[in-house]
């Protein structure tokens, strides 16, 4: 799947804070949080690296895509997968929106084109601000 990353030198708490706060600065709130890592150990005794999956969400994109094609719920929110690699270091990606806007109905690409480069456009500049 195509996805905007980043690597950044902080470890996986510090570098959540930065990312909610590129997200907030491009208008995106975060609604859904999900522990990979807490939930594997839990639920199957395994552990990992931390892993955390937040769900983001523009209202005002949102809206748009819905006005375009109620479908395009089953998109929503825009998943941000943080990962802490062994160095300490933490993995940024976050899918693009276009990608997923072209595996919809033909009949609404015209309307959710122009919405996925915007909202891909505020994506970058969300994860070109975790670059030092």
């Amino acid at each position: 799947m195509d996805a905007f990353e980043t690597t950044v030198d902080e470890p996986i708490e510090e570098a959540e804070l930065a990312v909610r706060q590129a997200l907030l600065e491009e208008g995106f709130g975060v609604l859904t949080e999900i522990d990979v890592a807490a939930t594997l150990e839990a639920k199957l005794g395994v552990q990992r690296a931390p892993l955390k999956i937040l769900g983001a969400c523009n209202p005002s994109f949102a809206h748009r895509a819905l006005e375009v094609d109620r479908s395009l719920a089953l998109l929503l929110p825009c998943n941000v997968v943080l990962e802490e690699s062994p160095t300490g270091r933490t993995l940024v990606s976050i899918a693009d929106p276009r990608t997923m806007l072209a595996l919809g109905d033909p009949r609404t690409a015209e309307g959710s084109s122009a919405l996925g480069e915007e909202a891909a456009a505020a994506l970058r500049r969300a994860i070109d601000r975790l670059q030092h």
